[in-house]
């Protein structure tokens, strides 16, 4: 497996793990309707690939024999009420073929060493409530939960989610 900076060519590959990893990750916690709708083509559109600007998402990804099959984003933390030494798990997917392989584990410890290296001293991720296989991860990876809750738009459906911390 190789762990590599994202390209704005990765696009498509990466919305194509992402569409997938949310119909199967989510089925029964959002509307079937919903997720038999999202297209990677959509999708692809809204990443921002490359930027080598501090304050901008940074995407990471895995391959195995030349294909995109997990990616991890980190960034700055976005929440009001966090201080500038916490950073942001935004996003980890791994396509769900691949999974149980060990790629979200070696993503999950690139983001951690990225997020480490920009001088983050904690970091935060919001989760789904309700996606047990991703609470069992990450709490596998050392993140707990703190009592903060949301509901927000995403992809234009509201997601319930609480938010995860773990110290770098």
């Amino acid at each position: 497996m190789l762990i590599r900076d994202a390209e704005a060519a990765d696009a498509l590959a990466i919305a194509e793990v992402h569409v997938r990893s949310w119909q199967v990750a989510y089925r029964g916690l959002l509307p079937d309707d919903y997720l038999d709708g999202l297209r990677p083509e959509d999708r692809a559109k809204k990443y921002t690939l490359g930027s080598a600007h501090e304050n901008q998402p940074a995407t990471i990804v895995a391959l195995e024999h030349g294909v995109i099959c997990g990616f991890a984003t980190t960034m700055p933390a976005r929440d009001a009420d966090a201080a500038k030494s916490v950073g942001e798990l935004a996003a980890l997917y791994v396509d769900p073929e691949e999974w149980g392989r060990g790629i979200g584990a070696a993503l999950i410890q690139a983001a951690r060493s990225r997020l480490s290296e920009r001088g983050f001293q904690k970091a935060i991720l919001w989760i789904l409530v309700g996606n047990v296989r991703a609470q069992r991860f990450y709490e596998t990876d050392g993140w707990r939960f703190d009592g903060m809750r949301r509901a927000h738009q995403v992809w234009g459906v509201t997601v319930n989610e609480a938010r995860m911390v773990r110290s770098l």
